[in-house]
C-alpha cells in the first residue's frame, strides 16, 4: 500500500475510534476493569461529607484539627490485544471483512486503555506467532498498532490460538487484561484458555459473518477455505444443504460459547453487519 494511501486510512481510523472513545468507551472501560486496588495520595482536611473511617488521627493530633487521608486508584494496566491474521480474517460478505472490524474495533480499545493512562501491546497470530508489539503508551504508539493493524500481511494462512494464549504467558509476566479477537476457527485451546485466564484476565471478542451462521440461497457456488485453500462446489439451492450447514454452525457456536463459559472468560460476539458499539457497552456494563 502506498505510504499515502496508508495515511489518510490510518487518519480515518484514528479520527472515528478515538472519537468514540472519548464519547462512549473511556468511562465504561474504566469501570469494567480495574486497577490493581487503591494507593494512598495525601492528607487533607476533613471536609463535610468525609467517612469517618478515613481521618487520619496521628495527623489530626498533631495540626489539632480533623484530617483524612486520600486515597487513588492505582490505575496503570497492561493490555494486550491478540489480534487473529489467519487467512479467515479476509472473510465477510456484507458491510465489510472480518479483518476490518478487527482493526476498528482494535484501535477503539487502543485509545480507551491510553485515555486510562493503560499500556497496549499486541500479538498477530496465525498458526504461528506472526508479531509481537510489547505495551507501550502515547499516540505514536497506537498509531504505530493502527498502521500494523492496516498494512501487515501474515506469512501463514492457518489458526492456532493455543500457541498465541501460550505466547502471551511466556511474554507478559505481570497479570494483564487481553482481548482476543478471533473467529475462533480452531480446536485444542480450550485448556490453554482457561490457564490463561488464571493468570491473566480474558476477554473473548468473537468475530463473525452472517454467511457463516446461515448459508444464503445462491445456487451452485465454489466454496474455497481461506486457510487451507481447499474448495468445494456446493449446491446452495437445496433446502437439505442449506438445513445441514445451519445445524453445524449452530453446534459450533454453542461448543464456542460453553468454551468460553468453562474457562471464566467473559465473551461478546461482534458481527460484520452490525454496529460493535452495542455489544461492547453490553460487556463493558456487565463487568463494571
Amino acid at each position: 500500500m502506498e505510504t499515502s494511501e496508508l495515511l489518510k486510512k490510518v487518519r480515518a481510523i484514528e479520527i472515528k475510534s478515538r472519537g468514540l472513545s472519548n464519547q462512549i468507551f473511556s468511562g465504561e472501560y474504566h469501570s469494567a476493569f480495574k486497577g490493581r486496588g487503591m494507593a494512598f495520595s495525601e492528607n487533607r482536611e476533613y471536609q463535610h461529607g468525609d467517612e469517618i473511617r478515613t481521618i487520619d488521627w496521628n495527623v489530626t493530633a498533631r495540626m489539632g484539627h480533623p484530617y483524612v487521608k486520600v486515597f487513588e486508584e492505582e490505575r496503570e494496566l497492561t493490555v494486550m490485544i491478540l489480534v487473529d491474521v489467519s487467512g479467515s480474517e479476509s472473510f465477510g460478505t456484507r458491510k465489510q471483512l472480518k479483518r476490518h472490524l478487527i482493526t476498528e474495533v482494535t484501535a477503539v480499545l487502543a485509545f480507551s486503555a491510553i485515555q486510562n493512562n493503560d499500556k497496549i501491546g499486541v500479538i498477530f497470530f496465525s498458526d504461528q506467532i506472526e508479531k509481537f508489539i510489547p505495551p507501550k503508551k502515547g499516540k505514536s504508539h497506537i498509531l504505530r498498532i493502527i498502521r500494523e493493524l492496516i498494512n501487515f500481511e501474515a506469512e501463514h494462512k492457518g489458526t492456532n490460538i493455543k500457541a498465541a494464549l501460550d505466547y502471551l504467558n511466556g511474554v507478559i509476566k505481570k497479570r494483564s487484561i487481553c482481548f482476543v479477537l478471533s473467529d475462533f476457527e480452531d480446536r485444542g485451546f480450550e485448556d490453554a484458555l482457561k490457564i490463561a485466564n488464571k493468570k491473566h484476565d480474558i476477554v473473548a471478542l468473537h468475530i463473525e459473518d452472517p454467511a457463516e451462521l446461515e448459508l444464503p440461497n445462491l445456487g451452485l457456488v465454489k466454496v474455497v477455505d481461506n486457510e487451507s485453500g481447499q474448495a468445494k462446489w456446493i449446491n446452495s439451492s437445496s433446502a437439505a444443504v442449506r438445513e445441514k450447514f445451519g445445524i453445524q454452525r449452530k453446534i459450533h457456536r454453542k461448543k464456542l460459547l460453553d468454551t468460553f463459559r468453562k474457562s471464566g472468560v467473559d465473551h461478546a460476539s461482534l458481527a460484520t453487519d452490525r454496529s460493535y458499539v452495542q455489544p461492547l457497552m453490553t460487556l463493558f456494563k456487565k463487568r463494571g
